[in-house]
């Protein structure tokens, strides 16, 4: 009983910091002008408080980035098409990119900021390997295409952070031909052959 005060109070505090980090996140505009220092005092919490949930800002970055993909994940896992595990695979793999774009577009200094934080490889980070795990296995089920994982890091490198900061904030083109844009590439992917430049054989 006495344990229950501070679980609440964790959090609390968890949610406020969450919250705080994504206020920072979205006036700033470079998110490397968002400081550990930033978040706790916006939050109204200690820096120990904040590195004892988190542990460092990458922590942070990665439990806000969850946080905000977690309605996303859920439908991928048990909702219905053209996300969900029902749908057929040449309809799931446009409508997966589509909503790993416009999941960036909605979050593009915090998808920045993750991608590019750290000094292990981006290509490691959880987020990506769920993402790319999860494309390769839905492209194994399309006809024709040879190599599933080349494949699913390509159409990935096409939703990247640093790409889409680039079209949306300095080429300025608009969402909806930026999704456009995915969706003809994705198509013309998966309508490739097996002798076409993303189906690669040993």
């Amino acid at each position: 009983m006495p344990e229950r005060k501070p679980r609440k109070d964790a959090a609390r505090n968890r949610e406020a910091v969450l919250a705080a980090a994504d206020a920072l996140f979205a006036r700033r505009e470079s998110p490397e002008d968002v400081t550990m220092a930033d978040v706790a005092a916006a939050a109204g919490v200690g820096k120990g408080t904040l590195f004892r949930a988190f542990g460092d800002r990458a922590g942070l970055l990665r439990a806000l980035y969850e946080a905000r993909m977690e309605p996303i994940r859920q439908t991928v896992e048990t909702g219905p098409p053209p996300l969900g595990p029902a749908t057929p695979p040449s309809d799931r793999v446009p409508a997966l990119l589509d909503a790993v774009l416009c999941f960036k577009l909605d979050n593009r200094r915090l998808a920045l900021a993750l991608e590019e934080g750290g000094s292990s490889s981006p290509y490691r980070a959880e987020h990506y390997e769920r993402w790319h795990s999860l494309l390769r296995a839905v492209l194994e089920q399309v006809p024709g295409l040879t190599d599933s994982g080349f494949t699913a890091h390509a159409l990935l490198a096409a939703t990247r952070a640093d790409l889409v900061e680039h079209l949306a904030g300095e080429e300025h083109i608009p969402r909806e031909r930026m999704r456009s844009q995915l969706a003809n590439f994705v198509t013309s992917v998966l309508a490739s052959g097996p002798s076409q430049g993303l189906n690669v054989e040993e």
